[in-house]
């Protein structure tokens, strides 16, 4: 049994995973200066600040800063899942090397922040209420682990 599922797939010496992730990026039309946009670059302003709206709706204003970063990366995974919509083509969100490189920076981002502004109340959440005083490090050190 050969593990050739696991391999990225190549089209006449081209990664397609390269190819599928500057591809979406061809496709957004570029802003211009002009006083009146056409109807795809309006469309396009429409959607990402309707979805930022949407977004950040619930989150307080020192977490806003974070809208460009997630609506930009939003925007990359939905062109790409798009892509794979069409026949023939490769949607890379399907190589765990993807996800796991978009995912696992992201993550250890908030977990930085979250230690650093806040300490206690990320720690906070290691322990739950009403432990007994000997389950305590053993929890701690569990609680650590799972996140």
């Amino acid at each position: 049994m050969t593990l050739s599922q696991f391999m990225s797939p190549v089209f006449l010496g081209i990664p397609l995973m390269a190819l599928a992730l500057t591809l979406p990026w061809v496709l957004f039309p570029t802003p211009t200066s002009r006083w009146l946009n056409n109807r795809l670059l309006t469309l396009q302003n429409w959607f990402i600040g309707r979805f930022a709206h949407e977004l950040f709706m619930p989150v307080n204003l020192p977490g806003h800063k974070w809208a460009v970063l997630l609506t930009s990366l939003m925007l990359f995974l939905i062109s790409l899942n798009m892509l794979g919509l069409l026949p023939y083509t490769f949607t890379p969100t399907t190589q765990l090397s993807l996800n796991m490189g978009l995912a696992f920076p992201l993550w250890l981002a908030t977990v930085i922040i979250g230690m650093r502004n806040q300490p206690t109340e990320a720690l906070g959440h290691l322990l739950p209420e009403g432990t007994p005083t000997l389950l305590i490090p053993v929890l701690i050190v569990i609680e650590t682990i799972s996140l």
